[in-house]
């Protein structure tokens, strides 16, 4: 690579979000919210063993740990994009839900995003089919909630800053005057 590359790169900030960073933010959300929800079960397990004496056991084919389960996603994922337009798993990878003209999320559509997400699923998956063809990469629950997945980071503001950071930092350190400069005019190494 050259020298000369970072300086080339191209922002990605606000460009439509793709498959498969759509998909793995979506898979590293599946196991967080899981993983919260069977946490949450081992809690009150424990609490209800400390307090009752007894324990309880859950059961995945229980219709109301089932019906409990789908509540918590439709929370997790629901409550993340009307916050703050982004899951954990979407925050890891660098992108973010925004209205279709770009705009920041208003918390409704977040929540509409959440309840037709399922719809995407229940149509044999053809739901999905719009991130793979359209030029938005926009899902059925995407249209009907009026949103878009973009990237959120942007490669070369990032190394901007650094870069500018790395300057002020020696620059403070080359000032006369600083505690560096006066250790050196007396003869001791820095």
């Amino acid at each position: 690579m050259s020298a000369r590359a970072p300086a080339n790169w191209v922002s990605a900030h606000g460009h439509y979000s793709g498959s498969v960073s759509r998909f793995l933010a979506y898979a590293i959300d599946l196991g967080v919210s899981a993983g919260l929800f069977a946490l949450a079960l081992k809690a009150i397990s424990f609490t209800a063993k400390v307090v009752t004496g007894n324990s309880i056991h859950w059961n995945r084919d229980n219709i109301v740990v089932a019906i409990i389960f789908v509540a918590w996603q439709f929370f997790y994922f629901g409550y993340s994009w009307a916050a703050s337009g982004r899951t954990f798993g979407m925050a890891a990878l660098g992108v973010r839900v925004v209205r279709a003209d770009g705009a920041i999320l208003d918390p409704w559509r977040g929540v509409v995003r959440a309840l037709a997400f399922p719809l995407s699923f229940l149509l044999f998956g053809l739901g999905f089919l719009g991130i793979l063809v359209q030029r938005e990469h926009r899902a059925l629950h995407d249209l009907i909630a009026g949103t878009a997945v973009v990237y959120s980071w942007d490669a070369r503001a990032a190394r901007l800053r650094f870069l500018a950071r790395a300057a002020v930092t020696g620059a403070a350190e080359a000032a006369p005057g600083s505690a560096q400069d006066v250790t050196r005019r007396d003869g001791q190494a820095s």
